[in-house]
């Protein structure tokens, strides 16, 4: 396989769909390939993620500019990395993590480490005249079958709102299409039928949470969720035959004392998993993220074994 040798690499400070600072770099190839990438930044983090670089300005976006992880691409990152010939995506990133020394990309920032990595990569794939998700599944030594699903927010709950609901994020997959664009009409019929829907039943505008779900004051997780799929029968499709449901419950954020408190109660770790197992039964779901707190190691195998053979 031929390196691929980088010729530029920059970077500046942009907004995110919250308003928020972030990071979008580009690196262009030898090739001529040249491909750019805009990094989100998470509202519900993990405490084991790696972590972003922030300016800490308070007179500026409230200390979260980016402009010293932007300094780090145009700066350090490019006289290490300009000139530089790479056989593969591995052995770019290793190169990354080499240069910025640290278990958790704290001294570069995640946030330059993942805009700089991402850029190669879509750089390598024009330049090997492939499409992205085929460019990744190759490093897998995958051959995908079908075009990537889009995942895209329909309710809100948790962080992402006013915690109204518990569970963070309701997302709808559409199965049946056959392209991007088709899957896109489908989404938006999906979700004007939702908006439709809880504005009927609570009396709620358009307003979005920060990512763009719609934030209705349900009463409870599976209120919510019936509610996402009551939306895909509107619209006129059929409920996991052409659109799915995902969740995030993120429930990091609703564990404490030992339980989890959802919905009015307090549920032991196996009654969590027991919830979690009749959403999965119950509605068209395809994913479920974070089903459990991060801390709550001994009962993440219970989850899979309760779940992974219907999900």
């Amino acid at each position: 396989m031929p390196m691929s040798t980088i010729e530029t690499l920059n970077a500046l400070e942009i907004l995110d769909s919250r308003g928020r600072p972030t990071v979008s770099a580009t690196c262009r190839l030898s090739s001529g390939a040249i491909a750019s990438v805009s990094i989100p930044s998470g509202a519900s983090t993990g405490q084991a993620e790696s972590c972003e670089l922030r300016d800490g300005d308070p007179k500026r976006y409230h200390g979260l500019g980016c402009r010293k992880a932007v300094a780090n691409v145009n700066g350090e990152m490019a006289r290490a990395m300009v000139g530089g010939s790479f056989e593969n995506q591995a052995a770019f990133d290793q190169a990354l993590i080499d240069l910025d020394g640290t278990p958790n990309k704290a001294r570069l920032g995640s946030n330059t480490v993942l805009a700089v990595s991402i850029a190669f990569a879509r750089a390598v794939a024009l330049e090997r005249r492939m499409p992205l998700y085929f460019h990744f599944a190759s490093l897998l030594g995958q051959e995908p079958k079908t075009l990537p699903r889009l995942t895209i927010n329909l309710l809100s709950g948790g962080k992402h709102a006013g915690g109204q609901v518990a569970i963070q994020d309701v997302l709808i997959v559409p199965v049946s299409s056959t392209s991007i664009d088709e899957s896109l009409v489908m989404a938006y019929d999906v979700y004007q039928a939702a908006a439709a829907l809880v504005e009927r039943r609570y009396g709620m505008r358009l307003l979005t949470a920060d990512e763009g779900g719609l934030a209705p004051p349900c009463e409870s997780a599976d209120a919510m969720i019936q509610t996402a799929v009551e939306a895909i029968t509107a619209a006129g499709y059929r409920p996991g035959a052409d659109v799915a449901i995902a969740i995030d419950v993120a429930a990091s954020h609703f564990y404490a004392g030992g339980c989890y408190h959802l919905d009015g109660q307090a549920l032991s770790s196996d009654e969590m998993i027991a919830r979690v197992q009749n959403w999965v039964s119950r509605f068209p779901m395809v994913s479920v993220e974070d089903a459990l707190a991060e801390e709550d190691w001994d009962h993440w195998p219970k989850l899979r074994e309760a779940i992974g053979k219907i999900a």
